[in-house]
């Protein structure tokens, strides 16, 4: 049995022994069989594996065709998945949309482009050194996100450019028992390009059911001069109207900072620990780049919020003006959602299309 108490999945656990069983499905074994990985006579190692045959790197990765949808994993249950690592060129992140289906569900519970589900939502790398998610040099995406299933698992990627795309990737899973209260895990992505005047970018709404929420990703551009983080992040819970149960005292704190992120004197400093932070900061260049770019996270793994019905998560985006006075900003945000509840889930409105979700 495998515990899905945050608690029990940690070092401490590692010596008790268990009946679950471990499995992998990647290029080289794509329905994750036990004894048939390394199997492959042709991929897209093959030439490069002319001179060794059999099990010699013949198929490290994929093509995506254009404009088309790939199953990366498709998986009978009960069970959970435990880690994922993927690569492929950042250029196409925002075209490469990823889905996680749970028990034959026909609407996804994970729908996020692939760069901004692995907190890099800006087309440009930067790693990442947190516990459930972590990038590495030179792009080596990694979700230790824990993701039960009880009867299949279903994980897809589209690829939306005009081009195939290459995808390295490995998905490791567990067959085990899954505890009754164990709820599903779900991903979603939103973006305000530019939030209107005096309105509020919304992070997540629509949300139904019993569960909790455990992170966010903000991808933020600011489209004026001076400091951008005054806003509140208000989180609405069963029945919250007006008015939210929970508010923050300001952007940059919600993340875990203080001050503007200011350290030293005048300059932004990137922190990235393993449950918040300000991993990417882009500066203007003088030429093309003309706006400032930032990427921020916040796992709610040691202090995840509770919902019994429904959820709503909003943030200001808010500046200063003139005479000390707040200034609504209208800046380009886009934010990724990460959460647990029981199904069925409240379907999410459609994703956009390429134009929306493209970084200019």
């Amino acid at each position: 049995m495998v515990s899905f108490n945050g608690l029990d999945m940690g070092m401490g656990s590692l010596p008790r022994l268990s009946d679950a069983k471990t499995r992998s499905i990647s290029a080289e074994n794509f329905t994750g069989e036990k004894g048939k990985a390394a199997m492959a006579t042709e991929g897209t190692g093959a030439l490069c594996a002319r001179d060794l045959g059999l099990g010699w790197k013949i198929s490290p990765s994929v093509i995506l065709p254009k404009e088309s949808v790939f199953t990366l994993a498709d998986i009978a249950g009960p069970g959970a998945i435990q880690h994922m690592w993927m690569t492929t060129f950042p250029t196409q992140w925002r075209n490469l949309i990823l889905r996680f289906y749970w028990d034959q569900e026909e609407a996804p519970s994970v729908e996020v482009p692939f760069g901004d589900f692995f907190c890099n939502g800006w087309c440009e790398r930067t790693n990442v050194n947190s516990i459930p998610v972590a990038v590495n040099p030179a792009g080596g995406m990694n979700s230790y996100w824990v993701m039960p299933f009880r009867k299949h698992a279903k994980v897809t990627v589209e690829n939306r450019a005009a081009e195939d795309v290459v995808l390295y990737y490995q998905i490791d899973y567990t067959l085990t028992e899954v505890p009754e209260d164990a709820a599903y895990f779900h991903a979603q992505w939103n973006r305000s390009n530019p939030v209107k005047y005096k309105d509020v970018h919304t992070i997540l709404d629509g949300v139904s059911g019993k569960g909790h929420y455990v992170g966010t990703y903000l991808a933020w551009q600011v489209n004026n001069s001076g400091w951008w983080g005054e806003g509140e992040l208000k989180f609405y819970l069963d029945g919250d109207k007006q008015f939210p149960t929970i508010c923050g005292t300001g952007t940059e704190d919600y993340f875990g900072g203080a001050w503007n992120f200011e350290q030293p004197k005048g300059e932004y400093h990137p922190f990235s620990t393993a449950f918040l932070g300000l991993p990417q900061v882009t500066k203007p260049d003088g030429l093309y780049r003309s706006q400032q770019r930032f990427g921020m996270y916040r796992w709610h793994v040691m202090d995840p919020i509770r919902f019994e019905e429904d959820l709503r998560i909003t943030v200001q985006a808010l500046g200063w003006r003139s005479e000390g006075r707040y200034l609504p900003q209208q800046d380009d945000i886009a934010s990724v959602a990460y959460w647990y509840q029981a199904e069925p889930h409240a379907p999410y409105q459609p994703l956009p299309g390429k134009n929306h979700l493209e970084v200019i």
